[in-house]
């Protein structure tokens, strides 16, 4: 029964799977997000972050903003491809956040990024997620997305620490307008931070 083993030659595989193989070898890189955009239930954009030049022009954006709109606001599921991107998205009242990065990317890291976003918001404006009480508080928002990422670099995923780091950048007071205790309490809040260093 014992049969004598061939020879194992090189195969050579069809051209486009080939070429398929060779471009799936990518560089390995920190940036995980391509973009991060708030869009309201009329498909306007509320707040967009790009973090590459995947679409360039404000005119680009736009039209992707709306492609990705209409193909996401009457599912219910999380996730969505759509041109050559991973889309993760939530719906809450009159609001559609999204996290996209490239097709390749790990759908869990995108959407720990989308959970801590919409959960950071949810604690900063009380559980009252909706337009209005976003457009009233953008400077948080502002903060919130700049400390969750950077550059399309993912740097926190725990809502807490979002909001305690936006809520100490939001009490940079002006030091005329401060009185005698906060003047000291920021004292030994930056005496305490330089020593922990």
């Amino acid at each position: 029964m014992n049969r004598p083993m061939k020879s194992i030659s090189k195969v050579r595989l069809p051209e486009p799977i080939a070429a398929t193989m060779e471009n799936a070898t990518l560089e390995p890189s920190l940036i995980t997000v391509k973009a991060v955009l708030i869009i309201d239930n009329d498909g306007e954009r509320l707040y967009a972050k790009y973090y590459d030049d995947t679409y360039p022009s404000v005119k680009e954006q736009k039209a992707f903003e709306k492609n990705v709109y209409s193909k996401t606001h009457r599912t219910d599921s999380e996730i969505a491809f759509l041109e050559g991107l991973t889309v993760v998205y939530k719906s809450n009242i009159d609001l559609y956040f999204y996290v996209i990065g490239s097709s390749h990317e790990n759908e869990l890291m995108l959407m720990a990024v989308l959970n801590c976003l919409f959960d950071s918001l949810s604690q900063m404006l009380r559980k009252n997620v909706e337009k209005r009480a976003v457009l009233e508080n953008m400077e948080g928002l502002f903060l919130a997305v700049d400390e969750i990422v950077d550059g399309g670099v993912i740097l926190e995923s725990d809502p807490q620490q979002v909001v305690n780091r936006v809520a100490l950048r939001g009490d940079d007071v002006p030091l005329t307008e401060q009185t005698v205790t906060q003047v000291l309490q920021s004292a030994k809040e930056q005496i305490k931070w330089s020593l922990l260093r």
